[in-house]
């Protein structure tokens, strides 16, 4: 909540200086424009919003790792290390209320440290030292070295001074000093703010490791080799389903029959996530490449289906009567009315059809895969290598990204007339 509530502080502030400034330095049509909302023409993606949305993902990212690509000021608080102190009060059997010392050494996980030495101390409760990682807790037996241990009755009640019983804890200005169910002091060094790497690593981590896989491969494949087969899935699944999916859309578009026939299966398969089909197509098809192929053929089918039918529904109707009043025939009115009417439509399926293509594959790919950047995600997920997950994701992102700016690119050159006819 912390990092949501910073992020859309971060937006509001950026969307009142730029708008300020862009009112000011306003030129060109739009700025003459008296009327815009509502008008499509005067909504473009703001490039400078683009460029700060990417950099405060990136700020908060390394904000919130101790990231040493940003600058220390803007570090979260990280966790606590150095030499933890908090003192006990013990009773026993006979015995007045003692007090003795805990320090406890807090490491950065992955280092070696030796255990802090301690004067022993002059009452029959003795003073103690260990270790514990940050990001982490450990259990404290401060019974272990006192004169009167557990068989005399030894118990803790106090800490710092505060009353503690089992299942209690105390807040000290190093972390919280808890007492278990049998009485044994656990203590739990300040977190602060930043993330354990094992849960979400610093930028240059990731950036380390992808350099690495780059160089070096992983599971026998290099990096390529794993995104080349991904993209290959994705390309031969879609095409098929391109290919079956836009004519069978026309069909239903143009005939009752097509349309009464095919409707109920196509609405009923719509709604079918892909992944549910996982399991159908391993028992159809086994899990080598066709059956990822099928399935993504699957995924892409039902999309392209309801976009074709989408834009041969929208033709204008006046469109087709001038064409017929002109001495059309079907045929013609097909070429020229009702394909470039539709591809508009169909450029939109195809745009969403690769986009749920491109996600389908990765969790196809987590079953019995040897390649593809599902199974790197998937294999490194089972050793907590969150580094090589998190550059997996990155990865998938901006491929599908990418994809999806060719793919408008296309729409720009191959159907020019969108929005003006």
């Amino acid at each position: 909540m912390i990092v949501f509530g910073i992020y859309a502080a971060i937006f509001v502030a950026s969307y009142l200086v730029v708008s300020l400034a862009v009112r000011r330095t306003a030129r060109g049509l739009n700025a003459r424009k008296t009327v815009t909302f509502g008008d499509e023409s005067a909504v473009r993606p703001n490039r400078i919003a683009s460029v700060l949305s990417v950099f405060s993902i990136f700020l908060l990212w390394g904000a919130f790792t101790g990231s040493s690509l940003v600058p220390g000021f803007i570090h979260a608080p990280g966790p606590f290390t150095g030499d933890a102190v908090f003192t006990y009060t013990a009773e026993a059997d006979g015995q007045a209320p003692d007090e003795a010392t805990v320090t406890v050494r807090v490491f950065p996980v992955g280092t070696e440290v030796e255990t802090p030495q301690v004067p022993e101390g002059d009452g029959w409760a003795k003073n103690d030292a260990d270790t514990v990682g940050a990001w982490r807790s450990g259990l404290i037996r401060v019974d272990r070295n006192d004169l009167y241990g557990r068989d005399a009755g030894h118990r803790v009640v106090a800490v710092n001074g505060e009353a503690i019983a089992p299942g209690g804890s105390v807040m000290t200005e190093f972390g919280r000093v808890g007492m278990s169910p049998k009485g044994t002091l656990n203590f739990e060094p300040a977190k602060g703010w930043q993330m354990e790497p094992i849960w979400l690593p610093p930028p240059e981590a990731v950036l380390s490791r992808l350099g690495e896989i780059a160089s070096e491969g992983y599971r026998d494949s290099t990096l390529w080799e794993h995104l080349g087969y991904s993209l290959f899935r994705v390309v031969v699944g879609f095409f098929f389903g391109a290919l079956v999916g836009i004519p069978l859309g026309y069909a239903m578009g143009l005939s009752n029959w097509f349309r009464g026939w095919f409707d109920p299966i196509v609405e009923f398969m719509r709604p079918v996530p892909p992944l549910a089909l996982i399991p159908l197509v391993i028992i159809w098809a086994g899990i080598g490449e066709v059956g990822k192929i099928i399935l993504l053929f699957l995924a892409a089918l039902w999309i392209m289906a309801i976009a074709a039918r989408a834009g041969v529904s929208g033709v204008a109707i006046s469109k087709v009567h001038a064409a017929y009043a002109l001495g059309a025939s079907k045929w013609q009115i097909m070429r020229h009315v009702i394909v470039p009417n539709s591809l508009p439509e169909i450029f939109t399926g195809a745009r969403v059809a690769m986009g749920v293509c491109w996600g389908t594959v990765v969790a196809a790919e987590l079953v019995a895969a040897e390649k593809g950047a599902g199974m790197m995600i998937m294999v490194a997920s089972k050793f907590q290598l969150t580094d090589i997950v998190i550059m997996g994701i990155i990865l998938i992102g901006v491929i599908g990204f990418g994809i999806d700016i060719l793919m408008r690119l296309a729409e720009k050159a191959l159907v020019p007339w969108k929005g003006r006819i």
